[in-house]
């Protein structure tokens, strides 16, 4: 625990053998209170790695895809009794031992979702980030702040952590089971007015670090742009997406 708040990291996973226990090794669990794994009905041995290693592992019995995998991941650290929820990938390319100041900037009251960010501190490119998604994702953050007015330095890293209160109170069953789940949940949360804070996260990008492909890149992109424009319409009162509406479908515990 920290700051008497209950921590728990949950880990979406496809394909995650060869990083699992780089990652699992890391995480330091002087603060955090458990550690659960959700396999998206992977090929290789992750969920029989995951139990060696003592982690709690949650299986889809099909792929639902990145954004379907968070849901199980929040809605099982729900269950668990979380106060905070980090969400660190399996594939060793963002360092778990950010995971305690990440943890203190929400138990400490200061912000609600907190975001590891590859864009602070000019890591992305010594890290390893391809050139080409470095400029997509500059290209996109920069459209993003104009279309929704606010001043991040990146919407598209899967380092994140969150309060309790902002995963139950979002409609995150509203979502997309894709990829783009990542950037309609960080909406959500600055539309409802949650205070969103980042801290810089040199990141790794190996032979074995999980991506997307180009194709799904563009899929991925135009999904932002419509989100952020849905934003846009929502708060100007023409239009109301599902994603943004009050009375859309929340996780239950």
């Amino acid at each position: 625990m920290l700051n008497g708040k209950r921590i728990v990291v949950v880990m979406p996973a496809y394909n995650a053998g060869k990083t699992l226990k780089r990652t699992f090794d890391e995480i330091p669990r002087d603060i955090v209170d458990d550690i659960l794994l959700t396999d998206d009905k992977s090929a290789d041995n992750t969920v029989e790695l995951a139990r060696t290693l003592g982690i709690k592992v949650f299986v889809h019995d099909k792929n639902l895809g990145y954004g379907g995998n968070q849901k199980t991941c929040y809605r099982e650290a729900l269950k668990a009794g979380a106060d905070v929820v980090i969400m660190l990938h399996p594939d060793y390319q963002y360092p778990p031992k950010l995971i305690i100041p990440m943890a203190a900037l929400l138990t400490s009251g200061m912000f609600d979702v907190v975001l590891g960010s590859r864009i602070l501190g000019n890591k992305a490119l010594k890290g390893g980030m391809p050139l080409y998604k470095y400029i997509a994702n500059r290209a996109l953050t920069f459209l993003e702040n104009i279309i929704i007015k606010q001043k991040l330095s990146e919407y598209h890293t899967g380092y994140r952590a969150f309060s309790r209160e902002v995963l139950l109170s979002l409609p995150l069953l509203e979502n997309s089971n894709d990829f783009v789940f990542d950037n309609q949940i960080l909406a959500q949360a600055l539309y409802f007015g949650y205070r969103v804070g980042e801290i810089t996260c040199p990141a790794h990008y190996e032979k074995d670090s999980s991506s997307i492909n180009f194709s799904r890149s563009i899929i991925y992109g135009l999904g932002v742009l419509k989100t952020a424009i849905s934003y846009m319409l929502g708060k100007l009162g023409l239009n109301r997406s599902r994603i943004f509406n009050t009375n859309g479908h929340r996780l239950s515990v």
